[in-house]
């Protein structure tokens, strides 16, 4: 019996649903039901971070084992984790910032990326470099939705995914403006719903972020 085929990727990873959940896995075997957790809860954009030694498992068992989540790596940070994220299944990829060299070996991988920037100046040199979509990190520390709104003026062809810092309180008034087109954060996923596998818990958050829809 052939597996599943996975949802085919649409023009944006930003525009799967107003919120990627950033995931820190510490045990593998949590992977797959947490995936379909946030997948029954309308957040098939999932990025799970190489924070931990089980992420590339973790990667690997979401890409095989649910077909409908579109998972992702984040803190990506050299040519190396672009290789192996990409090879365990990963379908696009997000870094807390970027060089040249680390921005080639992701455009080369054939899979969206998300490149971080906390500064005007990174949002042009990635403008320069043809590259639109783009995160937002660390989103608060950096000057938050004052900040976005600033940019959006002058650079409106920027699109953002602000992750730092966003949680329900704050998501909606990021996700209402214009450059805006999702947010990244962790707020569905508590540790201790994770610890003891409460992945009801976790569908019901996720359906909840999903809800946020930009405004206007």
């Amino acid at each position: 019996m052939t597996s599943p085929l996975p949802a085919p990727l649409p023009a944006s990873v930003l525009d799967l649903a107003p919120v990627i959940p950033v995931v820190v896995i510490e045990d593998a075997a949590d992977a797959v039901p947490l995936a379909r957790a946030l997948v029954a809860g309308g957040l098939p954009a999932i990025e799970v971070t190489l924070r931990t030694p089980v992420a590339l498992e973790a990667i690997r068992a979401i890409a095989e084992a649910v077909p409908d989540a579109v998972v992702g790596a984040g803190t990506v940070i050299t040519p190396g984790q672009v290789k192996e994220t990409v090879a365990a299944g990963a379908r696009f990829l997000v870094s807390p910032g970027w060089t040249d060299v680390l921005l080639e070996a992701m455009r080369a991988s054939g899979v969206p990326f998300l490149p971080g920037v906390s500064t005007t100046s990174e949002v042009v040199a990635l403008l320069e470099r043809g590259v639109r979509e783009m995160k937002f990190f660390p989103a608060e520390a950096a000057g938050g939705t004052a900040y976005l709104k600033s940019l959006a003026g002058p650079l409106p062809q920027a699109r953002f995914c602000p992750t730092g810092g966003v949680g329900p309180g704050n998501a909606p008034e990021y996700l209402a403006l214009p450059n805006v087109a999702c947010v990244g954060g962790t707020w569905m996923i508590p540790a201790d719903a994770v610890a003891a596998g409460d992945w009801g818990r976790i569908e019901a958050l996720a359906r909840e972020a999903a809800g946020l829809r930009r405004r206007g």
